[in-house]
Protein backbone atom coordinates (compact mmCIF):
# COMPACT_ATOMS: atom_id res chain seq x y z
CA UNK A 1 0.00 0.00 0.00
CA UNK A 2 1.33 3.50 -1.09
CA UNK A 3 2.32 5.54 2.00
CA UNK A 4 0.70 9.05 2.44
CA UNK A 5 1.92 12.01 0.71
CA UNK A 6 5.04 13.35 2.70
CA UNK A 7 5.24 10.52 5.08
CA UNK A 8 8.76 8.82 6.26
CA UNK A 9 9.88 6.71 3.74
CA UNK A 10 9.78 2.80 4.95
CA UNK A 11 12.61 2.23 6.72
CA UNK A 12 15.54 -0.04 5.51
CA UNK A 13 15.62 -3.69 6.49
CA UNK A 14 18.29 -5.57 7.92
CA UNK A 15 19.75 -2.55 9.32
CA UNK A 16 18.59 -2.98 13.01
CA UNK A 17 16.75 -1.07 15.27
CA UNK A 18 18.18 2.04 17.05
CA UNK A 19 17.84 3.26 20.78
CA UNK A 20 16.37 6.97 20.69
CA UNK A 21 19.71 8.10 22.35
CA UNK A 22 21.33 6.77 19.58
CA UNK A 23 19.59 8.36 17.01
CA UNK A 24 19.84 11.81 18.82
CA UNK A 25 23.46 11.63 18.70
CA UNK A 26 23.32 10.72 15.01
CA UNK A 27 21.18 13.35 14.49
CA UNK A 28 23.19 16.33 16.36
CA UNK A 29 26.29 14.61 15.52
CA UNK A 30 25.15 15.08 11.99
CA UNK A 31 24.33 18.81 12.31
CA UNK A 32 27.49 19.75 13.78
CA UNK A 33 29.37 18.08 10.73
CA UNK A 34 26.74 19.91 8.23
CA UNK A 35 27.13 23.30 10.43
CA UNK A 36 31.00 22.83 9.66
CA UNK A 37 30.25 22.67 6.15
CA UNK A 38 28.07 25.82 5.65
CA UNK A 39 31.40 27.52 7.80
CA UNK A 40 33.49 26.55 5.04
CA UNK A 41 31.32 27.37 2.20
CA UNK A 42 30.96 31.09 3.38
CA UNK A 43 34.19 30.95 4.35
CA UNK A 44 34.82 30.78 1.02
CA UNK A 45 32.38 33.18 -0.32
CA UNK A 46 34.32 35.79 2.21
CA UNK A 47 37.34 35.76 0.53
CA UNK A 48 36.74 38.02 -2.25
CA UNK A 49 34.88 40.60 -0.28
CA UNK A 50 37.97 40.99 2.83
CA UNK A 51 40.48 40.98 -0.88
CA UNK A 52 38.75 42.95 -2.93
CA UNK A 53 40.96 46.43 -2.61
CA UNK A 54 44.43 44.19 -3.52
CA UNK A 55 42.89 41.72 -5.74
CA UNK A 56 41.46 45.57 -7.52
CA UNK A 57 44.62 46.64 -7.18
CA UNK A 58 47.01 43.78 -8.06
CA UNK A 59 44.61 42.90 -11.26
CA UNK A 60 43.79 46.65 -12.48
CA UNK A 61 40.03 46.26 -12.05
CA UNK A 62 37.56 48.85 -11.82
CA UNK A 63 34.95 48.46 -9.11
CA UNK A 64 32.18 47.19 -11.74
CA UNK A 65 34.62 44.93 -13.20
CA UNK A 66 35.19 43.21 -9.61
CA UNK A 67 31.16 43.34 -9.25
CA UNK A 68 31.32 40.92 -12.71
CA UNK A 69 33.92 39.06 -11.34
CA UNK A 70 31.56 38.44 -7.85
CA UNK A 71 28.84 37.68 -9.69
CA UNK A 72 30.52 35.06 -11.89
CA UNK A 73 30.44 32.62 -9.07
CA UNK A 74 26.56 32.68 -9.17
CA UNK A 75 26.79 32.21 -13.20
CA UNK A 76 25.61 28.65 -12.70
CA UNK A 77 25.07 28.71 -9.07
CA UNK A 78 21.10 28.71 -9.52
CA UNK A 79 21.01 26.05 -12.27
CA UNK A 80 23.43 23.78 -10.38
CA UNK A 81 21.02 24.05 -7.04
CA UNK A 82 18.09 22.85 -9.05
CA UNK A 83 19.60 20.70 -11.10
CA UNK A 84 21.49 18.35 -8.42
CA UNK A 85 18.24 19.04 -6.33
CA UNK A 86 16.62 16.43 -8.82
CA UNK A 87 19.62 14.39 -8.34
CA UNK A 88 18.87 13.37 -4.71
CA UNK A 89 15.98 11.60 -5.87
CA UNK A 90 18.05 8.69 -6.84
CA UNK A 91 21.71 9.70 -5.39
CA UNK A 92 22.30 9.29 -1.30
CA UNK A 93 23.23 13.21 -0.23
CA UNK A 94 26.19 11.76 1.44
CA UNK A 95 27.61 11.31 -1.70
CA UNK A 96 26.09 14.49 -3.36
CA UNK A 97 27.77 16.32 -0.46
CA UNK A 98 31.20 14.91 -0.91
CA UNK A 99 31.76 15.37 -4.27
CA UNK A 100 30.65 19.42 -3.53
CA UNK A 101 32.76 19.66 -1.07
CA UNK A 102 35.82 17.75 -3.30
CA UNK A 103 34.66 20.30 -6.17
CA UNK A 104 34.66 23.91 -4.47
CA UNK A 105 38.03 22.95 -2.73
CA UNK A 106 39.42 22.16 -6.04
CA UNK A 107 38.12 25.19 -7.57
CA UNK A 108 40.13 27.36 -5.12
CA UNK A 109 43.72 26.29 -5.69
CA UNK A 110 44.50 27.89 -8.70
CA UNK A 111 43.83 31.54 -7.56
CA UNK A 112 47.42 30.33 -5.96
CA UNK A 113 49.37 30.31 -8.98
CA UNK A 114 51.28 34.00 -9.46
CA UNK A 115 50.20 33.73 -13.09
CA UNK A 116 46.33 33.50 -12.78
CA UNK A 117 44.90 36.30 -13.47
CA UNK A 118 41.68 38.07 -13.72
CA UNK A 119 40.10 35.16 -16.65
CA UNK A 120 41.45 32.41 -14.00
CA UNK A 121 39.49 34.04 -11.47
CA UNK A 122 36.28 34.42 -13.68
CA UNK A 123 36.32 30.72 -14.28
CA UNK A 124 37.67 29.36 -10.93
CA UNK A 125 34.59 31.77 -9.47
CA UNK A 126 31.82 29.94 -12.10
CA UNK A 127 33.19 26.29 -11.09
CA UNK A 128 32.96 27.38 -7.58
CA UNK A 129 29.56 28.64 -7.58
CA UNK A 130 28.57 25.43 -9.76
CA UNK A 131 29.69 23.41 -7.29
CA UNK A 132 28.37 25.11 -4.19
CA UNK A 133 24.94 26.26 -5.52
CA UNK A 134 23.53 22.87 -4.13
CA UNK A 135 25.34 22.98 -0.89
CA UNK A 136 22.38 24.36 1.29
CA UNK A 137 19.38 22.34 -0.35
CA UNK A 138 21.20 19.49 -0.18
CA UNK A 139 22.42 19.94 3.17
CA UNK A 140 18.81 20.80 4.34
CA UNK A 141 17.18 18.01 2.77
CA UNK A 142 20.05 15.63 4.10
CA UNK A 143 19.18 17.60 8.13
CA UNK A 144 16.06 17.03 7.26
CA UNK A 145 16.07 13.14 7.17
CA UNK A 146 17.07 12.96 10.54
CA UNK A 147 14.51 15.42 12.25
CA UNK A 148 10.59 15.59 12.26
CA UNK A 149 8.63 18.28 11.57
CA UNK A 150 8.33 20.24 15.00
CA UNK A 151 12.01 19.26 15.21
CA UNK A 152 13.44 21.49 12.82
CA UNK A 153 13.44 24.69 13.09
CA UNK A 154 16.43 24.70 15.67
CA UNK A 155 19.18 22.42 13.56
CA UNK A 156 17.93 24.04 10.43
CA UNK A 157 18.87 27.33 12.30
CA UNK A 158 22.31 25.65 13.70
CA UNK A 159 22.96 24.90 9.90
CA UNK A 160 22.35 28.51 8.89
CA UNK A 161 24.71 29.74 11.28
CA UNK A 162 27.24 28.55 9.25
CA UNK A 163 26.27 31.45 6.97
CA UNK A 164 27.62 33.95 9.52
CA UNK A 165 30.04 31.80 11.69
CA UNK A 166 31.92 31.31 8.11
CA UNK A 167 32.01 35.00 8.16
CA UNK A 168 32.86 35.28 11.90
CA UNK A 169 35.54 32.91 11.82
CA UNK A 170 37.13 33.56 8.40
CA UNK A 171 37.30 37.37 8.39
CA UNK A 172 39.76 37.82 11.17
CA UNK A 173 42.17 34.53 10.08
CA UNK A 174 41.93 35.38 6.00
CA UNK A 175 42.62 39.13 7.30
CA UNK A 176 45.85 37.86 8.64
CA UNK A 177 46.55 35.96 5.87
CA UNK A 178 46.21 38.56 3.57
CA UNK A 179 48.15 40.79 5.56
CA UNK A 180 50.80 38.17 5.82
CA UNK A 181 51.18 35.78 2.83
CA UNK A 182 49.03 37.85 0.12
CA UNK A 183 45.42 37.50 -1.22
CA UNK A 184 46.60 34.41 -3.35
CA UNK A 185 47.18 32.42 -0.35
CA UNK A 186 43.41 33.06 1.35
CA UNK A 187 42.00 31.45 -1.58
CA UNK A 188 44.57 28.47 -0.99
CA UNK A 189 43.41 27.95 2.82
CA UNK A 190 40.19 27.86 2.30
CA UNK A 191 40.56 24.85 -0.56
CA UNK A 192 42.81 22.89 1.89
CA UNK A 193 40.26 23.79 4.49
CA UNK A 194 37.54 22.33 2.14
CA UNK A 195 39.10 18.89 1.42
CA UNK A 196 40.05 18.18 4.97
CA UNK A 197 36.18 18.67 5.45
CA UNK A 198 35.65 16.44 2.63
CA UNK A 199 37.95 13.31 4.28
CA UNK A 200 35.83 13.80 7.60
CA UNK A 201 32.40 13.16 5.68
CA UNK A 202 33.57 10.46 3.86
CA UNK A 203 34.50 8.65 7.28
CA UNK A 204 31.11 9.80 9.72
CA UNK A 205 28.63 11.10 7.17
CA UNK A 206 25.60 9.26 7.22
CA UNK A 207 22.07 9.48 6.59
CA UNK A 208 18.76 9.48 8.50
CA UNK A 209 16.06 7.11 9.25
CA UNK A 210 13.50 9.90 7.80
CA UNK A 211 15.97 9.92 4.85
CA UNK A 212 13.05 9.06 1.43
CA UNK A 213 13.54 5.76 -0.54
CA UNK A 214 14.85 5.86 -3.95
CA UNK A 215 15.26 4.56 -7.09
CA UNK A 216 14.28 0.80 -7.28
CA UNK A 217 14.19 0.28 -3.36
CA UNK A 218 11.69 3.30 -3.34
CA UNK A 219 9.68 1.50 -5.93
CA UNK A 220 10.17 -2.47 -4.10
CA UNK A 221 8.90 -0.81 -0.89
CA UNK A 222 6.33 1.55 -1.80
CA UNK A 223 7.68 5.29 -1.85
CA UNK A 224 5.14 8.19 -0.76
CA UNK A 225 3.07 9.77 -2.94
CA UNK A 226 3.88 12.80 -4.52
CA UNK A 227 1.99 15.99 -5.25
CA UNK A 228 1.66 17.99 -8.38
CA UNK A 229 4.98 20.26 -8.53
CA UNK A 230 2.79 22.97 -10.03
CA UNK A 231 0.42 23.34 -7.12
CA UNK A 232 3.70 22.80 -4.58
CA UNK A 233 5.90 25.52 -6.64
CA UNK A 234 2.81 28.15 -7.21
CA UNK A 235 1.43 28.50 -3.64
CA UNK A 236 1.32 31.34 -1.25
CA UNK A 237 3.66 29.35 1.26
CA UNK A 238 6.48 28.81 -1.55
CA UNK A 239 6.43 32.13 -3.69
CA UNK A 240 6.49 34.03 -0.45
CA UNK A 241 9.24 32.33 1.04
CA UNK A 242 11.33 32.34 -2.18
CA UNK A 243 10.93 35.62 -2.24
CA UNK A 244 11.32 36.29 1.57
CA UNK A 245 14.56 34.67 0.57
CA UNK A 246 15.80 36.80 -2.36
CA UNK A 247 14.94 39.64 -0.67
CA UNK A 248 17.59 38.58 2.94
CA UNK A 249 20.04 37.09 -0.23
CA UNK A 250 20.17 40.17 -2.02
CA UNK A 251 21.74 41.95 1.28
CA UNK A 252 23.53 39.09 2.56
CA UNK A 253 25.62 38.73 -1.07
CA UNK A 254 25.68 42.63 -1.23
CA UNK A 255 27.30 42.69 2.62
CA UNK A 256 29.80 39.87 1.59
CA UNK A 257 31.52 41.39 -1.31
CA UNK A 258 30.97 45.30 -0.66
CA UNK A 259 30.79 45.51 3.33
CA UNK A 260 34.40 45.90 3.88
CA UNK A 261 34.53 48.69 0.79
CA UNK A 262 32.02 50.75 2.08
CA UNK A 263 33.32 50.15 5.71
CA UNK A 264 36.84 51.78 4.33
CA UNK A 265 35.76 54.26 1.47
CA UNK A 266 32.56 55.52 2.93
CA UNK A 267 32.82 55.44 7.03
CA UNK A 268 37.08 55.72 6.53
CA UNK A 269 37.75 52.21 8.99
CA UNK A 270 41.38 50.46 7.74
CA UNK A 271 40.76 47.02 6.33
CA UNK A 272 41.12 45.50 9.75
CA UNK A 273 38.76 47.73 11.46
CA UNK A 274 36.35 46.39 8.62
CA UNK A 275 37.31 43.10 8.92
CA UNK A 276 36.29 43.27 13.08
CA UNK A 277 33.26 45.39 12.00
CA UNK A 278 32.10 42.34 9.62
CA UNK A 279 33.23 39.82 12.05
CA UNK A 280 31.12 41.87 15.04
CA UNK A 281 28.06 41.54 11.97
CA UNK A 282 28.30 37.87 11.62
CA UNK A 283 28.61 37.27 14.90
CA UNK A 284 25.01 39.08 15.16
CA UNK A 285 23.50 37.09 12.89
CA UNK A 286 24.16 33.92 14.24
CA UNK A 287 22.86 35.04 17.56
CA UNK A 288 19.58 36.35 15.90
CA UNK A 289 19.81 32.71 13.68
CA UNK A 290 20.03 30.52 17.03
CA UNK A 291 17.25 32.88 19.20
CA UNK A 292 15.03 32.53 16.78
CA UNK A 293 15.60 28.56 16.65
CA UNK A 294 15.56 28.43 20.32
CA UNK A 295 12.50 30.35 20.56
CA UNK A 296 10.67 28.13 18.06
CA UNK A 297 11.26 25.57 19.34
CA UNK A 298 10.18 26.31 22.80
CA UNK A 299 6.82 27.48 21.15
CA UNK A 300 6.50 23.93 19.57
CA UNK A 301 6.48 22.32 22.87
CA UNK A 302 4.01 24.13 24.26
CA UNK A 303 0.98 22.37 22.35
CA UNK A 304 -1.53 24.40 24.03
CA UNK A 305 -0.32 27.90 23.15
CA UNK A 306 -2.37 29.89 20.42
CA UNK A 307 -0.85 28.98 17.06
CA UNK A 308 -0.28 32.72 15.27
CA UNK A 309 0.59 32.58 11.44
CA UNK A 310 4.12 31.88 11.07
CA UNK A 311 4.51 34.68 8.72
CA UNK A 312 2.80 37.20 10.88
CA UNK A 313 5.78 36.94 13.48
CA UNK A 314 8.52 36.56 10.43
CA UNK A 315 6.75 39.56 8.65
CA UNK A 316 6.75 41.80 11.21
CA UNK A 317 10.61 41.24 11.98
CA UNK A 318 11.30 42.11 8.42
CA UNK A 319 9.65 45.20 8.18
CA UNK A 320 11.33 45.77 11.57
CA UNK A 321 15.37 45.16 9.54
CA UNK A 322 13.83 47.22 6.58
CA UNK A 323 13.66 50.13 8.76
CA UNK A 324 17.10 49.45 10.25
CA UNK A 325 18.75 49.12 6.63
CA UNK A 326 16.41 52.28 5.56
CA UNK A 327 18.45 54.43 8.65
CA UNK A 328 21.94 52.67 8.06
CA UNK A 329 21.99 54.85 5.09
CA UNK A 330 20.79 57.92 6.06
CA UNK A 331 22.65 58.15 9.08
CA UNK A 332 26.59 59.36 9.04
CA UNK A 333 27.47 58.69 12.86
CA UNK A 334 30.05 55.59 12.25
CA UNK A 335 28.95 54.18 15.70
CA UNK A 336 25.43 53.94 14.60
CA UNK A 337 26.09 52.05 11.28
CA UNK A 338 27.91 49.84 13.27
CA UNK A 339 25.11 49.66 15.79
CA UNK A 340 22.87 48.78 13.05
CA UNK A 341 24.68 46.02 11.37
CA UNK A 342 25.50 43.87 14.50
CA UNK A 343 21.64 44.47 15.45
CA UNK A 344 18.85 45.50 13.71
CA UNK A 345 19.96 44.41 10.45
CA UNK A 346 20.70 40.76 11.36
CA UNK A 347 16.92 39.99 11.85
CA UNK A 348 16.71 39.66 8.09
CA UNK A 349 18.27 36.41 8.61
CA UNK A 350 15.55 34.84 10.29
CA UNK A 351 14.05 34.82 7.07
CA UNK A 352 16.17 32.02 6.09
CA UNK A 353 15.34 29.95 8.02
CA UNK A 354 11.48 30.07 7.98
CA UNK A 355 11.66 29.72 4.18
CA UNK A 356 13.77 26.49 4.74
CA UNK A 357 11.31 25.06 7.56
CA UNK A 358 8.12 26.60 5.34
CA UNK A 359 9.20 24.85 2.16
CA UNK A 360 10.00 21.68 3.79
CA UNK A 361 6.24 21.70 5.47
CA UNK A 362 4.92 21.42 2.12
CA UNK A 363 6.68 19.13 0.21
CA UNK A 364 6.34 15.40 0.91
CA UNK A 365 9.94 13.97 1.74
CA UNK A 366 10.52 12.59 -1.95
CA UNK A 367 9.84 15.92 -2.97
CA UNK A 368 11.50 17.92 -0.09
CA UNK A 369 14.59 17.76 -2.31
CA UNK A 370 13.56 19.62 -5.13
CA UNK A 371 11.54 22.29 -3.72
CA UNK A 372 14.38 23.09 -1.82
CA UNK A 373 16.54 23.44 -4.80
CA UNK A 374 14.06 25.34 -6.42
CA UNK A 375 14.15 27.75 -3.63
CA UNK A 376 17.69 28.01 -3.76
CA UNK A 377 17.44 28.78 -7.69
CA UNK A 378 15.30 31.88 -6.65
CA UNK A 379 17.48 33.28 -4.06
CA UNK A 380 20.79 32.58 -5.46
CA UNK A 381 19.48 34.88 -8.57
CA UNK A 382 19.71 37.87 -5.81
CA UNK A 383 23.66 36.77 -5.57
CA UNK A 384 24.30 37.04 -8.81
CA UNK A 385 22.61 40.54 -9.36
CA UNK A 386 23.34 42.07 -5.91
CA UNK A 387 27.05 42.68 -6.26
CA UNK A 388 27.04 43.19 -10.20
CA UNK A 389 24.05 46.09 -9.51
CA UNK A 390 25.98 47.05 -6.02
CA UNK A 391 29.05 47.99 -8.25
CA UNK A 392 27.05 49.36 -10.95
CA UNK A 393 25.18 52.14 -9.01
CA UNK A 394 28.44 52.51 -7.24
CA UNK A 395 30.64 53.47 -10.31
CA UNK A 396 27.79 55.46 -11.93
CA UNK A 397 27.06 57.96 -8.66
CA UNK A 398 28.42 61.46 -8.30
CA UNK A 399 30.52 59.55 -5.79
CA UNK A 400 31.08 56.51 -3.82
CA UNK A 401 28.57 57.26 -0.65
CA UNK A 402 26.06 58.77 -3.32
CA UNK A 403 25.63 55.20 -5.19
CA UNK A 404 26.08 53.05 -1.46
CA UNK A 405 23.45 55.37 -0.43
CA UNK A 406 20.92 54.36 -3.45
CA UNK A 407 22.32 50.87 -3.20
CA UNK A 408 20.86 50.46 0.53
CA UNK A 409 17.94 51.90 -0.30
CA UNK A 410 17.41 49.46 -2.94
CA UNK A 411 17.52 46.32 -0.24
CA UNK A 412 15.32 48.46 2.29
CA UNK A 413 12.66 48.43 -0.44
CA UNK A 414 13.05 44.47 -1.04
CA UNK A 415 13.04 43.40 2.95
CA UNK A 416 10.15 45.14 3.36
CA UNK A 417 8.20 43.87 0.83
CA UNK A 418 9.19 40.50 1.92
CA UNK A 419 8.07 41.46 5.51
CA UNK A 420 4.55 42.33 3.78
CA UNK A 421 4.23 39.53 1.50
CA UNK A 422 5.09 37.13 4.36
CA UNK A 423 2.55 38.55 6.72
CA UNK A 424 -0.31 38.19 3.65
CA UNK A 425 0.76 34.43 2.33
CA UNK A 426 3.14 32.67 4.49
CA UNK A 427 1.00 30.00 5.58
CA UNK A 428 2.51 25.95 4.89
CA UNK A 429 0.27 24.47 7.27
CA UNK A 430 -2.75 25.76 5.50
CA UNK A 431 -0.60 24.94 2.11
CA UNK A 432 -0.24 21.55 3.16
CA UNK A 433 -3.06 20.21 4.47
CA UNK A 434 -4.60 21.93 0.76
CA UNK A 435 -1.92 19.81 -0.59
CA UNK A 436 -2.51 16.85 1.50
CA UNK A 437 1.15 16.50 3.03
CA UNK A 438 0.82 15.41 6.69
CA UNK A 439 2.98 16.21 9.33
CA UNK A 440 6.61 13.91 9.39
CA UNK A 441 6.76 12.58 13.03
CA UNK A 442 9.29 12.86 15.42
CA UNK A 443 12.10 10.40 15.04
CA UNK A 444 11.15 7.07 17.47
CA UNK A 445 11.98 4.34 18.76
CA UNK A 446 11.33 1.90 15.59
CA UNK A 447 13.75 4.03 13.47
CA UNK A 448 16.88 2.78 12.10
CA UNK A 449 19.95 4.42 10.46
CA UNK A 450 20.48 4.03 6.46
CA UNK A 451 23.43 2.92 4.89
CA UNK A 452 26.16 5.78 4.40
CA UNK A 453 27.08 5.60 0.68
CA UNK A 454 25.34 3.18 -1.33
CA UNK A 455 23.95 5.68 -4.33
CA UNK A 456 20.28 4.06 -4.59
Amino acid sequence: MTAPAGAAAPLQSGIGVEGPERLRRGAWGTTWLLLTFMLVNFADKTVMGLAADPIRDELGLTRGEFGTAQSAFFALFSLAALGVSFLTRRIRTTVLLLGMALLWSVAQLPMLLGAAGFGTLLATRVLLGAAEGPAAPVAVHHLHGWFGQKERTLPTAVLMVGAAGGVAVSAPLLTVVIDGWGWRWAFGIVGLVGLVWALCWYVRGEEGPLAPARGRAASDRGSSASVPYRGLLLSGTWLTAAFGAFAAYWLLSAGLTWAPDYLHEVSGLSLKQSGAVVTATAIGNAVVLLGHGLLARRASRKETAPKLPVGLGGGVVMCGAALSIATFAEVDAVAVKIALMVGPMALTNVILTMSQTAVARIAPSGQRGVALGALAFVYALAGILSPLVTGRMVDAASSVPTGYHSAYLLMAGLVAAAGVLAVCFLRPEKDAMRLGVPETPAVGHSCALSRRWWPV
